[in-house]
């Protein structure tokens, strides 16, 4: 995986058309702003009940947004990540409607995971109150067959997105054609999505158990032999992801949004700092995403009757979380919780430059935070934008995460890339893609607790991050690349020069 800055987008979202729009961006006015860009889910349908995250077929891409072909191209200019949803399949799949119709005697009969494949005895209500859960109610839909008889299916997450037995032959076939179909189009990069839920086991949290990171590790040795890295997304206790690190390629640092944001709230980057000393150096850095803002991810464990802290104390994530609901207005309490349907129970929904107050100040500063820690670094479409919140989508659809999904037309971006906050933002890519001080070595800075300071340097070459959070101050110095040695300078209340 190079190590520049990621796209993360939804196709048809950024641009209000298809692979060919979106190519035309990325050649256009974004032409070497970005080293790689995740796709979210581009397969038929995107628009199901998930947005794509209940795919009818992993294996097609959806006619309205193009062809392998064009995916294919693409890949021959940037690096492109694609998801494999490990998890489930939508209900309207052939296979399951083969299923439907067939019942044990299907050639997918395999392939779905029913209750009793897990709880051959029947499960308690202790053991059926132990599993984890991502939303409210019990993660089963009981269906009927059409030859009358019942079967009672996981659902993790909807009754549209029926769980795979991934240890099932059919499992297996059905995951391994995903990874050749995308090797054979040039995807070199895959993230597994809802993997912690992949494994159930009875008397368990059916979630990232030791099965778990045994399925994680074989899953990731087949990607790797067809020429694809594995990043695993999980939110969950901050010293799980440190685990899973140990044992993938790469991981996503979900607890970096939530901590810049105390940081800000509280005037204090001492929370921040201890994560900086022990986070996984094989890390995804990221903002914001297609989901919410987590929360899960610095608080305390949540499956441990000990009650391991958390990065944040308890009050303090709760006062946080209040914060960020008064900033946006009560916008982001409308999205969030049993307020919006398809919810999550750990995350908050709203973009994160709301989240910030629309504090332009602050937001660069966060993302320049994210671009001076070690891993790879991914900007979401609407963060990339400096988005705010979609209520008018949120109220058509209902769903709280599309608060953060906004459909942008070509001509919005355009505007929207001219936008000073926008501007410097893309400012802070291009140094932190091209300066030769981010291949060396990293040094957090020893300063008081409402002081932060990162540096790299790499011979002759350095580049440093200063910042207060009390004051709300911060800058950026960084070595001259060119004959003159002319420095990069950058303030709290100036763009990127020289």
């Amino acid at each position: 995986m190079k190590n520049q800055v990621q796209l993360i987008t939804y196709v048809d979202r950024l641009g209000g058309g298809g692979l060919a729009e979106l190519r035309a961006l990325l050649d256009g006015p974004l032409h070497g702003v970005f080293g790689g860009v995740h796709l979210l889910p581009f397969f038929h349908p995107i628009d199901g009940a998930d947005a794509g995250f209940d795919p009818i077929d992993h294996t097609q891409v959806d006619p309205r947004l193009g062809t392998w072909q064009d995916i294919k191209q693409l890949t021959g200019s940037i690096d492109v990540m694609g998801d494999v949803i490990v998890n489930h399949i939508s209900a309207d799949s052939p296979q399951f409607r083969d299923y439907l119709a067939h019942g044990a005697a299907s050639a997918y009969a395999g392939l779905f995971l029913t209750r009793d494949a897990v709880f051959p005895a029947g499960a308690s209500d202790a053991q059926l109150a132990a599993i984890y859960r991502p939303r409210p109610g019990r993660p089963f839909t009981e269906v009927t067959l059409a030859n009358g008889e019942l079967r009672a299916l996981w659902t993790t997450f909807t009754p549209q997105q029926i769980d795979i037995d991934v240890h099932h032959p059919q499992g297996r076939a059905y995951l391994t054609r995903i990874l050749e179909t995308f090797a054979a189009n040039g995807i070199r990069m895959v993230r597994l999505d809802a993997v912690g839920y992949a494994i159930k086991k009875a008397g368990t949290s059916c979630f990232m158990l030791p099965e778990t990171f045994e399925f994680i590790g074989d899953f990731a040795r087949q990607a790797n032999s067809f020429g694809i890295e594995v990043l695993v997304e999980i939110h969950s206790y901050y010293r799980k992801q440190i685990e899973i690190a140990a044992r993938v390629g790469w991981v996503y640092d979900f607890a970096l949004p939530p901590l810049l944001l105390h940081a800000h709230a509280f005037g204090t980057a001492a929370c921040l700092k201890e994560w900086i000393r022990i986070r996984p150096r094989n890390s995804l850095t990221v903002l914001d995403t297609h989901d919410g803002i987590g929360i899960i991810d610095i608080g305390a464990d949540a499956s441990d009757r000990a009650g391991r802290p958390g990065l944040v104390p308890p009050a303090e994530l709760d006062q946080l979380v209040e914060i960020i609901h008064q900033r946006t207005g009560g916008e982001s309490r409308r999205a969030t919780g049993a307020a919006a349907s398809n919810l999550d129970l750990y995350q908050v929904n709203c973009t994160f430059y709301d989240a910030m107050g629309r504090d332009r100040r602050a937001y660069l500063l966060a993302r320049a935070i994210q671009f001076f820690l070690p891993g790879v670094a991914q900007v979401y479409y609407v963060g990339l934008l400096a988005g705010h919140n979609d209520m008018a989508l949120l109220a058509r659809t209902g769903v709280g995460r599309d608060i953060n999904r906004h459909y942008y037309s070509r001509a919005e971006v355009e505007t929207e890339l001219r936008t000073p906050v926008v501007a410097a933002l893309l400012g802070l890519i291009r140094l932190r893609n091209t300066h030769p001080a981010f291949g060396g070595a990293f040094e957090l800075g020893d300063t008081p607790a409402n002081q932060l300071l990162l540096r790299w340097h790499q011979g002759e070459h350095y580049a440093q991050l200063e910042a207060d959070f009390s004051a709300g101050s911060w800058s950026l110095r960084a070595s001259g690349t060119d004959a003159d040695g002319a420095e990069y300078v950058c303030t709290d209340s100036s763009v990127l020069q020289r």
